[in-house]
């Protein structure tokens, strides 16, 4: 997923994952618990936390559940599971580079079952760091269009702290640097409200363009990522032609 065709990519699986929509609360509201268990429950001071609860806001987490999941992570909270955060990551069909993001309590579980996944859709697992180096580790915070022009959203997050802004018609993309998430998306809400997402991502650097076979193949691997309940996000540097995106949409 590079340049303008990695956003049509995003889209073009948003209703994969609206369909998803409680599995997805409940990886959020552990994202917290385990954010707020390893600093402080204040996100001004805690990154990790603030992007949580910013993709919490995303996807409507309602604000008891939020404050519910902060309390507990902190000391004497009532989560007492031990969740560790775990990075996979290999190749799926056409040779397309995957990140695999988790928290689990169990690692015994955790890497088997994905390398069934991975076997089973055409994959495999690599060794730590295999295919890190054709990512960079960054910031995101996705606007609908209609919030403002690109004009007026490029300017305000430049103003912001942020690096790069790719506007389409269905949204505006914003980036920017891990250390300046949290001062960006502040200073974002405060202009345009909350966003329609807000979160760290694994951004490729290269990409690859698979077949229509190798596409479809591939949805089914990240389609399936995505379910096991260990994980958290996928990231994958596939970018789509239009021919290809097409036929995966008519299927």
């Amino acid at each position: 997923m590079a340049g303008h065709s990695q956003y049509k990519n995003i889209m073009h699986r948003k209703g994969r994952q609206d369909a998803r929509k409680g599995k997805i609360l409940n990886k959020i509201s552990r994202e917290i618990i385990v954010a707020s268990r390893g600093g402080s429950a204040d996100p001004a001071s805690n990154p990790r936390l603030r992007a949580a609860i910013a993709e919490a806001k995303a996807n409507s987490m309602p604000r008891d559940r939020i404050e519910r999941a902060i309390k507990a992570g902190q000391p004497g909270g009532d989560d007492k599971s031990n969740y560790e955060a775990l990075r996979y990551e290999g190749y799926g069909p056409g040779s397309v580079a995957i990140i695999v993001e988790t928290l689990t309590d169990n690692r015994n579980r955790t890497a088997p079952e994905l390398r069934t996944i991975f076997g089973k859709n055409g994959g495999n697992i690599g060794e730590q760091n295999s295919v890190l180096f054709q990512f960079t580790h960054l910031g995101q915070v996705v606007y609908p269009a209609a919030v403002a022009s690109a004009d007026a959203v490029m300017e305000a997050a430049i103003e912001a702290g942020a690096d790069d802004v790719e506007s389409t018609d269905e949204s505006h993309f914003i980036r920017m640097a891990v250390e300046d998430f949290g001062t960006v998306v502040a200073a974002l809400e405060a202009k345009f409200g909350e966003p329609s997402e807000a979160k760290l991502i694994w951004t490729p650097n290269v990409s690859v363009a698979p077949a229509l076979a190798e596409a479809q193949t591939l949805m089914k691997l990240i389609d399936a990522l995505e379910d096991q309940d260990d994980v958290q996000a996928v990231y994958a540097n596939f970018e789509l032609t239009d021919d290809v995106a097409a036929a995966l949409d008519a299927a």
